[in-house]
């Protein structure tokens, strides 16, 4: 059984390469990996819930949480740590039950609310020194399925979860 029920994710230089991308009329564009939103979309099929967490207010990523319909869109959040610690114990959820995926400065005081904590490859150096796995993607570029894939084969769950989510069973020679 995986003790894992919600899935907290930063998002840029975690869902994203961690650019900022403006048009020239000031339009916000964020590049987002379809293996992540796999990853996400096996998550789900595990019976974890999803939470994008983020200090900054985008509509590609309100837009991108949407379509994968996760279940909360946090945007604009100056202090992710009181966010969370409040978000866990209106759910009543224990740090057990609790993972968080991020990268920078800005993620370490929330992370610690966590009872597993991914970065990607290219995280900050801190963050990296915290977390329980690193992922071999950078941000952006399918960390979030890694860490998604690491928590699925970790409890034995990987195999079922994949065929239950997309109808593919895992070839014996993988």
């Amino acid at each position: 059984m995986l003790p894992i029920k919600l899935l907290v994710l930063d998002v840029d230089g975690t869902l994203t390469d961690g650019g900022l991308y403006l048009d020239s009329t000031g339009n916000e564009m964020k590049k987002f990996s379809v293996r992540d939103g796999a990853g996400l979309m096996l998550a789900r099929a595990a019976g974890i819930r999803v939470m994008i967490l983020t200090g900054r207010e985008s509509e590609p990523v309100r837009r991108r949480a949407a379509e994968l319909h996760l279940d909360w869109c946090v945007q604009n959040c100056k202090d992710k740590r009181a966010f969370l610690a409040a978000f866990l114990a209106e759910q009543g959820l224990s740090k057990e039950q609790a993972a968080y995926v991020g990268d920078d400065w800005n993620d370490l005081a929330a992370m610690q609310l966590c009872g597993f904590v991914a970065c990607p490859a290219n995280a900050a150096p801190e963050v990296a020194a915290l977390a329980d796995y690193v992922c071999p993607q950078k941000g952006g570029e399918g960390a979030v399925r890694g860490a998604v894939e690491y928590l699925l084969r970790g409890a034995g769950l990987f195999e079922t979860t994949l065929k239950a989510a997309f109808g593919a069973e895992v070839p014996s020679h993988v």
